[in-house]
Formats: C-alpha cells, structure tokens, sequence
C-alpha cells in the first residue's frame, strides 16, 4: 500500500494545532496539519474575535445609555449591516493568513477531517498518511440537541453571520453563548427569549453575581424560561415554534429563528478514534500530564478537545506548547495550568478567577468573604452603571486571595489583576500598598480587599 509519512501531524489548525505545527516544522520535523473547515480555528473565525466585534456596536450603546440626559442627549442608532462588513475585514483574511504562514515553514496542508486507520495511520483526502506522531487539536462544537425539529435550530455560527437580524428569536441554552448573544441582539433591537432547562444561568460563575446580571438582562428587554423543558420544534409560514413544558404546563413560543446555544462539545465524532486505540470520554481525548494519549503513547492533544482544558484560547496556547516540547524533546514537559480567568461579554461583564466561595469554604478552614453592590463608588456613578458588583475571598491564615468574582462593565479587565495576584500568592496589603491610577477601575480591587 503508498502513503505518505510524516514526524507529525496535526488534525485542527486553532491556536493550538497551528502552534503545534509551526514549532515542529521550525524544528526540523516534516509537519502536516489537516482541517475540515477553513483554517485558523473557531476563535479568528467564528468564536472569540467576530463576537467581540459584534458586541463593540453595542459597548457604545450601553454607554450612551447609562448617559442618557447627563451629557447624551441621542442614542446611537446601530447598523447590524455595517457591523457585519466591518467584521469581515477581520475574518476574511484569516484562512489564507494562516496557510500562507504554514505553508512557508513547510508544512503540509490537508482540507478534510481525517480518520483513523491504525494507531499511526490515517486516511485524508483518499491518501493514507503514516504518522510517528498525532495530534488532535480539534476543538468542540455545538452540542447536538435530541428532539424533533432539531434541524430547524441555528448556530453560534449562523448568528454571527447573519446579513440581518431578526426581529425575535429564541435561544436554546443560559450558558456563555446564550447570555452574549442575547445582550448583543436585545441592543441591536431584538425582541430576545432564552429558554433553559435548568434553574439558572452561569452555573460557573458566582451566584449572588449571576441572579443581579438576570435582573440586568431583564431591564434591557431579555425574557427568561427557566426549567422550561423542550419537547419539539415546529417550522411555521414565517416563523418556528418552540413546543415545550414549564410547572407540569404544554406551553409554545414563537419567533423568527432559533438558536442552540446549549453549550458546546469535543469535535471528535469524525475521528473513528477506536480504530487508532485512542481512549476518549465525553470531555474529550483523554490525556496524562504531558498531555499524551492514555492508550495510544504516540498520540496527543491539546485545546479544548483534550479532557484536561479548560475551552479557553489562552490555556490552548499553553497546552500546545507542552505537546510541542513533548514530541520535540521527548516526554520532557508535564501540564501545570495556573489560575485561569473565565469571562461573559455580556454587558455588563461577569468575570471569575480561583475557587467559588462554596469550594473556597470547603477547602480552607476561615474564609474571609467581602461581598457588596457597589453603585455608590466613583466609577459606577460616574457613568451611571446599571450594576457594579463583587465577591472576593480570601484565607484567613494567610491573608492570601483565593477567589474574585466581578460583574461589571469592565470586570474582563479588572479580574486580570486578581489572576495575577492570586498566581503569584500576594496578601491583600501586597495589593493595597499597590500605586495604581486614580480614578481608574483598576484601582478598585484595593476597595474590595
């Protein structure tokens, strides 16, 4: 049989397979990569990056909106069309951007999902490649949702491309996706529902913060179904309904289009991984401390397939440098993750970093909780913020910070300085004898210690 062979190669050209790709191929390795979509992963192209831009538009809003009558006498009047365009100017380019960069180190490019043949083996393209080395950087994807008339409901992928929004919709789902989207269109002048099984949203995120962040949501028009379970969807003249049970109650909901945002999953179906004796789970490829194959040594992963991310860009770049030094130098490299910040670019901003305040409790024996809404503080008040709270805690023992919860409209940024301060261990005098600007938001966190 002909095939082809390669010292690695790399299925999923995100942040962490093209990582991969580039410093073994930098190294000397012949290097391959394959994707089913277009390259540079979901962040550049339909994650991260487009959904910020989106949200820009309304960041503007928001803040006219809190001025209103206190210097802002008109609100900006968003255009969805243009927002969209500009977007472009981002997204187009990336693609070829990233196989242009590949391809001048050498590396081999594939445009289909391979599968696996052998523990070494893959087939891609009708061509079958021997590989000393593999690594799935694959990423996830939606969840698929199990009812009828599942086909009806769009993607996060279908949103940010959309040319025109719609004038109602659903969303599937509470979690980050559901709750960004939903304050992007609910601005844009969407009439927006979010239907969830569940009793709550952000079930990663500081309680007391989320249940204020509902009300918010609320207030700029957003509906919530919670324990609201789906039954079917059904496609009408012009628009879908939703058929579902809320307190023992058959209940439907129409709108324009529908959306699963109900969460995302490893991409790995495509993989035929039992052929290559690659152990997985439903978190993913499943992984040891240099992030190798439990099963199959000469396989990988990295990025939000593998069983130890967490589905943060940043932490991708980590994993994919560990698996880089592994292959190149040998075992060598073992994960160590510090505290990583996670946040929702709804606005405001909700943002965590550490332990929760139950598992805070749990683990150390006197927890120091500082907790308040704080819309009297200069900051807040200054620009008429619709909430302005947090919760940090800290070890009795050791003055030390172990958890900060934010919400606010600059939390994303204001929850870095906590990260930095809790991975480097400092004790909340180490952080109040800190000079930072004044006035700014930064300056806050020695407020809140």
């Amino acid at each position: 049989m002909d095939y082809i062979e390669y010292d690695v190669f790399v299925i999923g050209s995100g942040v962490a397979g093209r990582y991969v790709a580039k410093t073994c191929a930098k190294a000397g390795m012949t290097v391959a990569i394959a994707d089913n979509r277009e390259f540079g992963g979901t962040c550049a192209n339909r994650g991260c990056d487009p959904k910020k831009i989106i949200l820009g538009p309304t960041e503007v809003f928001d803040f006219a909106d809190n001025l209103m009558g206190k210097g802002i006498s008109t609100l900006p009047k968003l255009n969805w069309k243009a927002n969209q365009k500009f977007k472009k100017k981002f997204t187009d380019k990336v693609p070829a951007g990233t196989e242009k960069i590949l391809e001048k180190l050498g590396v081999t490019l594939y445009h289909q999902s391979p599968t696996f043949i052998d523990k070494n083996t893959l087939l891609v393209e009708g061509k079958t490649i021997v590989a000393k080395k593999i690594v799935i950087a694959t990423g996830q994807i939606p969840r698929v949702l199990d009812m009828e008339g599942a086909k009806f409901l769009k993607t996060s992928d279908d949103f940010l491309e959309l040319k025109k929004l719609p004038k109602t919709i659903i969303l599937i789902g509470a979690g980050y996706v559901g709750m960004e989207f939903a304050h992007m269109a609910a601005r844009y002048g969407c009439d927006v529902t979010i239907m969830e099984q569940g009793s709550t949203t952000l079930k990663a995120f500081d309680p007391d913060l989320t249940t204020e962040l509902v009300e918010i949501s609320k207030k700029i028009g957003i509906k919530f179904l919670f324990n609201s379970e789906i039954s079917s969807i059904e496609k009408l003249n012009k628009n879908y309904r939703v058929n579902y049970k809320k307190d023992d109650k058959n209940s439907s909901l129409k709108a324009r289009m529908i959306f699963n945002t109900a969460g995302r999953v490893p991409a790995i179906n495509e993989l035929d991984l039992e052929k290559g004796k690659v152990a997985y789970s439903d978190n993913g490829i499943s992984v040891n401390a240099f992030l190798q194959n439990t099963s199959n040594k000469d396989v990988y992963a990295c990025g939000d397939v593998s069983d130890h991310s967490v589905p943060l860009t940043p932490l991708s770049g980590i994993e994919a440098k560990v698996v880089s030094e592994n292959i190149i130098n040998g075992n060598s490299s073992k994960i160590k993750i510090p505290n990583v910040p996670s946040a929702v670019f709804t606005l405001p901003n909700i943002a965590t970093v550490g332990f929760s305040e139950a598992e805070a409790k749990k683990r150390y024996n006197n927890i120091i909780v500082k907790h308040e809404f704080v819309s009297d503080w200069y900051n807040a008040k200054r620009s008429n913020e619709k909430a302005y709270g947090y919760k940090i805690l800290i070890n009795e023992r050791t003055n030390q910070i172990v958890g900060a919860h934010i919400l606010g409209s600059y939390a994303v940024e204001t929850i870095n300085l906590f990260t930095m301060a809790i991975n480097l261990k400092l004790t909340t005098d180490a952080v109040k004898n800190m000079i930072f600007i004044y006035p700014s938001w930064g300056n806050d966190i020695k407020s809140m210690l």
